[in-house]
């Protein structure tokens, strides 16, 4: 039987494609309205946010709002540059520590055959279940009794033990076949030696994606700040833009403002996923194919 003629997943647009663009695209619309709405609301001007019925999209963008969050900001006493260096700091070391913690666990629970490695395994899909929030008094006990109460290593340890990241890389690892390694092995290659020169180049898209999530819980982390850290001079943005806006949300103009906080905190967390897509929707695949 002839398949000629037939096109099966072409790389070119074709007709017969038309029937899922009808689907996707519509679907497509609803998801980015979100996104459209915080980027209107931070450029709304006075008037417009205050007008009832509100608009969802803006008529007249005005950078007022950023203006006017910049100079209040200023008035507090400490820098803006202050809490957004800590940040930047505490999310280069956090997914750094991240990143290289998660590709030695994830190799050894996939590719070594130890007592006890299924049961960890499971402990660390158990922990799944529990949202930061929940184990808060856990994580304040370990970092008093480590002595690091309001230090800067107490933003970067309790985003080191995360769950869902060693799940991602175990079963992204889990899909390289068992013969490259063992091919390592028998040229007297050590385990370092393999994940540097093997596991690493080939388990790219899950490094990215345990970066991006490490990422995220690290720049909008609030419990931190709220809990483990007592000087100013150690809190991160995520905290100091909440704590403002919280303040000026009861005003009018504090509307403006709180929105765009909000766009600020919001656009980094967009621009990394945006550069990084393919290989997060890469590592889902994986993750789920045994």
């Amino acid at each position: 039987m002839s398949l000629k003629g037939t096109h099966i997943n072409p790389k070119k647009f074709h007709r017969s494609q038309i029937k899922f663009y009808l689907i996707l695209v519509p679907i497509a619309a609803v998801m980015l309205l979100p996104i459209f709405y915080i980027f209107s609301q931070a450029l709304k001007p006075l008037d417009e946010l205050m007008l009832f019925p509100p608009r969802f999209f803006v008529q007249k963008p005005s950078l007022r709002n950023f203006n006017m969050l910049i100079m209040t900001a200023g008035e507090t006493g400490i820098p803006l540059t202050v809490y957004l260096f800590n940040s930047v700091l505490v999310a280069v070391i956090a997914i750094s520590v991240n990143l290289t913690l998660t590709m030695i666990t994830g190799y050894a629970l996939s590719k070594k055959r130890f007592k006890g490695r299924q049961t960890l395994f499971n402990i660390n899909q158990a922990a799944l279940m529990f949202v930061p929030i929940a184990v808060s008094i856990p994580t304040f006990l370990v970092i008093v009794n480590m002595g690091i109460l309001d230090t800067l290593a107490a933003h970067i340890l309790p985003l080191l033990a995360m769950p869902v990241s060693l799940f991602l890389m175990k079963q992204f690892i889990d899909q390289l076949p068992d013969e490259i390694i063992e091919a390592a092995r028998v040229d007297g290659a050590s385990d370092f030696y393999i994940i540097r020169k093997i596991v690493v180049p080939l388990t790219k898209p899950a490094l990215a994606t345990v970066a991006i999530l490490t990422f995220q819980a690290t720049w909008s982390n609030l419990i931190t700040s709220q809990f483990y850290i007592n000087s100013e001079l150690k809190k991160t943005f995520a905290f100091y833009m909440s704590t403002l806006t919280s303040t000026l949300e009861i005003t009018v103009a504090g509307q403006g403002m709180a929105a765009a906080a909000g766009l600020i905190m919001f656009v980094p967390n967009l621009v990394i996923f945006i550069i990084m897509q393919n290989h997060v929707m890469d590592t889902m695949s994986h993750s789920g194919v045994k």
